[in-house]
């Protein structure tokens, strides 16, 4: 089934189209059979490892420590010594060039099947670059660009050498929080030196103890990390599911905490702008819409989402032509678009001037260091035409025109992507273990760096390549990219696909929602 677009009303201003085809019964029954297939063949090492058959490299316990609690869990680390070990070489390349279109990688072999590899000495030159998350091309080494990022190191040095509330904050800061804010059309905004920490040590300062946090499945990890040390309660919905997320809003409200039945303290919805595995992007004026309804707080990472969609970047509030005090918490970075470090949180200003005091990242964290908060500063001052260009807007456009044909010309290949066709985030369905160090190494004999993702990091069933367009990316060299994958989808038999275009497995299995504006 093909999913064109949303109902409910005149909540949504544009079609809103995401892709989630669902695999032939004989790749599922093929990609089940090679995981069995790589299992029988790790029991079979481990025995002639534990009988001294084969070399044993992974790391055991001694024998002095034997009746000690193990240390080492053998069979946890199952999969790790001999699934992942088989296709290592595919992750942790070294690369020694600015992560820009193309890069240069340090060519490294392996003698002893992955457990370690020396390098070559060779570098291998010009490698288009489709794994990073530099979605407006900031990540540069271009001279005239950098220029007042020297200024900056050379008035300011590397690094700060305190925290925020000590003597972290510089007037650097202050214009970036300024800057932020009035980027993101909000009262204030705090800034941190990790992006990660932007999440994880946030979220236990805004909720505890007797509130009530409802996630979404595919969060990112440092959503997930946030919410269990905030010692909150934790309920999961489907992802992107309005039904899932409506019947959690409703129990929580009828039914109150666990045992007491007394009333949340809190009741926040934590969800992702774009889905970093899934390319998809948030239902954002539905969980509004909800938010609104059962009088809940918003919490909205825009890691890969600001600066990526929108008009002129903003995110997905812009995206969907929505006001950003209908969102109670906003969160990004600036490790992808804005070619930098770090993140931010703004929103209203007592919830900042809250932050400013109770944050962990603030009271224990490292100051971020001035040229990144002035690198920071110089890309967003060039998507807001504030340098006295239109170069940001046209940085925006063509990253919008260059997602949009990357994605229709995997389409009409015959390749199950995942996603919304307007996100640059656009993972390439593998599904079969073997196929996954096949595709990156045969990518990068043609000179074609690729991320591939595999379980733990997706479901077990649904092993990926994840391709991350860039404004920065030329025609040629998408059309270099989509030539290849079109060979190779040839000669892995990778073109899954049923459909000249994927569909999505409907997600509102029940009748309709009635939701308010």
């Amino acid at each position: 089934l093909q999913k064109n677009g949303i109902s409910n009303g005149t909540l949504y201003k544009k079609t809103f189209i995401e892709h989630f085809e669902q695999a032939p019964m004989y790749v599922a029954v093929l990609t089940f059979l090679g995981f069995g297939v790589g299992t029988v063949f790790g029991y079979l090492r481990d025995f002639m490892r534990a009988w001294g058959l084969e070399k044993r490299n992974i790391a055991t316990e001694r024998e002095q420590q034997k009746d000690f609690v193990p240390l080492y869990q053998d069979f946890e680390n199952f999969y790790t010594r001999n699934l992942y070990m088989r296709i290592r070489d595919n992750w942790n390349r070294p690369i020694c060039s600015v992560p820009g279109p193309q890069f240069d990688l340090m060519e490294r072999v392996t003698d002893d099947y992955n457990w370690t590899f020396r390098f070559t000495g060779r570098i291998i030159k010009n490698v288009i670059n489709m794994g990073s998350y530099n979605y407006l091309g900031f990540a540069e080494t271009d001279v005239n660009a950098l220029k007042t990022v020297t200024t900056e190191l050379q008035k300011y040095g590397t690094g700060i050498c305190s925290t925020r509330q000590e003597m972290g904050t510089l007037d650097k800061h202050v214009e970036l929080e300024n800057l932020v804010a009035k980027f993101l059309g909000v009262e204030d905004a705090m800034v941190f030196g990790m992006g990660f920490a932007t999440n994880s040590m946030n979220i236990p300062a805004l909720v505890g103890k007797g509130c009530l946090i409802l996630s979404d499945e595919l969060n990112h990890t440092s959503l997930v990390l946030g919410a269990r040390l905030s010692g909150a309660t934790i309920r999961i919905f489907k992802h992107n599911n309005m039904q899932s997320l409506e019947t959690l809003l409703r129990d929580a409200i009828i039914y109150g905490q666990p045992r007491s039945h007394r009333a949340w303290r809190k009741i926040i919805i934590l969800v992702e702008g774009i889905y970093s595995m899934e390319g998809s992007i948030v239902r954002l004026p539905e969980i509004v819409s909800l938010k609104k309804k059962y009088k809940a707080y918003l919490y909205l990472d825009e890691a890969h989402s600001i600066g990526a969609v929108g008009a002129t970047g903003r995110g997905v509030v812009e995206y969907f032509g929505m006001s950003p005090d209908d969102v109670d918490v906003l969160m990004g970075t600036f490790t992808k678009s804005f070619g930098a470090a770090g993140g931010y949180i703004a929103g209203k200003k007592e919830l900042v001037d809250f932050l400013r005091t109770h944050s962990h990242s603030a009271v224990y964290a490292t100051s971020m260091c001035p040229p990144v908060a002035e690198q920071i500063i110089r890309a967003m001052k060039c998507l807001m035409g504030l340098d006295g260009t239109t170069q940001g807007l046209q940085r925006v456009r063509q990253l919008g025109k260059n997602t949009r044909y990357f994605r229709r010309r995997l389409h009409e290949m015959g390749f199950i992507i995942y996603g919304n066709d307007d996100s640059p985030v656009v993972p390439l369905l593998l599904y079969m273990p073997g196929k996954i160090g096949a595709f990156a190494r045969r990518m990068l004999q043609k000179n074609i760096g690729v991320v591939v993702v595999g379980f733990p990091a997706t479901p077990i069933t649904e092993s990926r390549a994840r391709f991350c367009v860039s404004a920065a990316h030329t025609r040629e060299m998408l059309d270099t990219v989509l030539n290849a994958l079109d060979e190779l989808g040839d000669f892995l038999q990778l073109k899954y696909s049923r459909y000249s275009k994927s569909s999505h497995p409907e997600l509102y299995e029940e009748s309709r929602l009635e939701l308010e504006d």
